[in-house]
Formats: C-alpha cells, sequence, structure tokens
C-alpha cells in the first residue's frame, strides 16, 4: 500500500520556476536548457531576462523537475552562481518546452 501511496504523490504535476544567476546569458545557457529538458517528461520554457538571469519554467512530476534542475546546473555549472527555485500548482498550459524570446 505504501508504495501505491508513494506513486501518486510523485506522479503529480508542479510547476517549479527556476532563475539562474551569475554568467548565464550569451553562453548557450537557452539551448542548452531546452537539450537537457528534452531528455525529461517535462514541458514549459526557457527564457533570458533584462536583468542578466535566465529563467527557466518547468512543468512535470516533482522527480522530474528535480532531475531537470539538477541536470542544468550541473551542464552549466561553470556560469551558474546561484539558482534560487520557486514551486507552485501546474497549470497544464505548456504543450512542450522551448525557448522564449
Amino acid at each position: 500500500m505504501d508504495a501505491n501511496v508513494h506513486n501518486s504523490a510523485t506522479t503529480r504535476t508542479q510547476r517549479r520556476t527556476c532563475f539562474f544567476s551569475g554568467h548565464v546569458q550569451g553562453v548557450g545557457f537557452r539551448y542548452t536548457a531546452k537539450n537537457v529538458a528534452l531528455q525529461f517528461d517535462v514541458s514549459g520554457y526557457v527564457r533570458n531576462l533584462s536583468d542578466g538571469r535566465v529563467e527557466l519554467v518547468a512543468e512535470g512530476t516533482p522527480d522530474e523537475l528535480n532531475s531537470l534542475i539538477e541536470a542544468v546546473k550541473e551542464k552549466m555549472s561553470t556560469f551558474v552562481r546561484r539558482a534560487d527555485v520557486h514551486e507552485s500548482p501546474a497549470t497544464g498550459e505548456f504543450q512542450d518546452f522551448s525557448i522564449r524570446h
């Protein structure tokens, strides 16, 4: 029974908004993040912000979202100084993962 409870908890969809700061613009961050996201069962977008940060918004299960954010941080570790993650309810508005301009 516990396995079923655990599975239902890990399959509910959430939204994570992650703000990456450091030297994250002009280094291929958005393209790398999109390619990494394609390896996970997530949808959302990544975009540059005018203040020099990169915003990544993704929806999926908690496990997939955690794995995505960790993979992006690892892949871009030489550029990321900080990653602030905010959790919120999923809206289901995304069909895929894209780069926004």
